[in-house]
């Protein structure tokens, strides 16, 4: 079976997103879209019961979140409205969980220490990372709001002066996020209208209009085109390698620690070399009392072997190592 199979349209889930100021009309858009686009609708609240005010314009259940807005709450509501069988879910707002006490950037403070980057996003971005998962994975069709401020940049005029230029709007969110959405919808503070900073529909291109339930009809139309299959991940299949093993290196162990034999004359120290030199010397000592010769010694003054000092043990070895050189013809070995 070939890696590769035709490109063939899927039916899709919404992931939508609405971006602007407080009183652009992001809640109430959110939820006309949803009326229009049909089925049971769940709403995350996290603006002190704002969203209930709306209960006129559709009809949906409402979870309440207050601070702190910690992210592994928004999964927990979010995996809660999956299991009770909404279709679609309204998240308002997404930037709570950002920039509010328990948000991320929260959690980057109180973690950040001296270093901020190493200590405290080395801890959040995994957080942040699987709230987005939890949303862009959802099988639910998910409208979020967030709110936003506006951007500028500063760029030359015609006189070569630097001035800042208005770029759109900005998301309070981690940078980047909006382009994980289906639609991102950037919402007029004057005349609540709407016009799409991200569309993968293609459908509100250029487009300056008022998000109705009309809206939600068009995206239910658009999302439903296709077939009904779940996405086949490419998985490769690692052919398994025989390789001959390598020879294994040989095994030395480590040289045993040397084992001092017991005295047999009693001599404190240096007791074998002593022993071979006189052997070298006067042959087989199977019938040499040695100690009796160490006794009339008159430099041991008739003490045994086993009285000796250790300096008198070395200098009686090294008297028969002379001794053994000069029978050796001087030498030693």
């Amino acid at each position: 079976m070939s890696v590769f199979q035709k490109a063939q349209r899927r039916k899709a889930k919404l992931k939508l997103a609405l971006c602007g100021p407080s009183g652009s009309g992001k809640t109430y858009s959110a939820l006309k879209i949803a009326k229009g686009m049909g089925g049971k609708i769940a709403f995350i609240d996290t603006e002190n019961g704002s969203g209930q005010l709306y209960a006129h314009v559709a009809d949906y259940d409402v979870a309440e979140i207050g601070p702190p807005f910690a992210v592994e709450k928004y999964i927990s509501a979010i995996k809660a409205a999956e299991e009770a069988g909404y279709n679609i879910l309204i998240i308002d707002s997404l930037s709570h969980a950002w920039a509010k006490q328990g948000g991320i950037l929260d959690e980057v403070d109180k973690r950040g220490g001296r270093n901020a980057f190493t200590s405290g996003w080395r801890e959040a971005t995994p957080m942040h990372d699987r709230f987005v998962d939890a949303i862009l994975q959802s099988p639910l069709h998910i409208i979020v709001t967030m709110r936003a401020k506006t951007a500028y940049e500063l760029e030359k005029d015609d006189k070569g002066k630097t001035v800042p230029v208005k770029k759109g709007m900005e998301p309070v969110q981690r940078a980047g996020l909006e382009y994980e959405f289906t639609v991102v919808l950037d919402m007029d503070n004057a005349r609540h209208t709407a016009t799409s900073g991200k569309d993968r529909t293609g459908m509100f291109d250029g487009k300056c209009f008022v998000p109705d339930e009309t809206t939600g009809t068009t995206l239910m139309q658009w999302l439903e085109t296709g077939i009904e299959a779940q996405p086949q991940y490419y998985q490769p299949q690692y052919q398994q390698q025989f390789y001959q093993q390598p020879a294994a290196a040989p095994c030395y162990s480590a040289p045993a620690e040397p084992v001092q034999a017991a005295p047999v004359y009693g001599f404190p120290a240096h007791e074998t070399e002593i022993v071979y030199y006189m052997t070298t010397v006067w042959g087989n000592l199977a019938n040499f009392d040695i100690a009796g010769y160490i006794q009339r010694r008159p430099d041991f003054s008739g003490r045994l072997p086993a009285q000796l000092t250790v300096e008198e043990c070395y200098a009686l070895k090294n008297e028969f190592a002379a001794y053994a050189a000069q029978k050796n013809g001087g030498n030693n070995a």
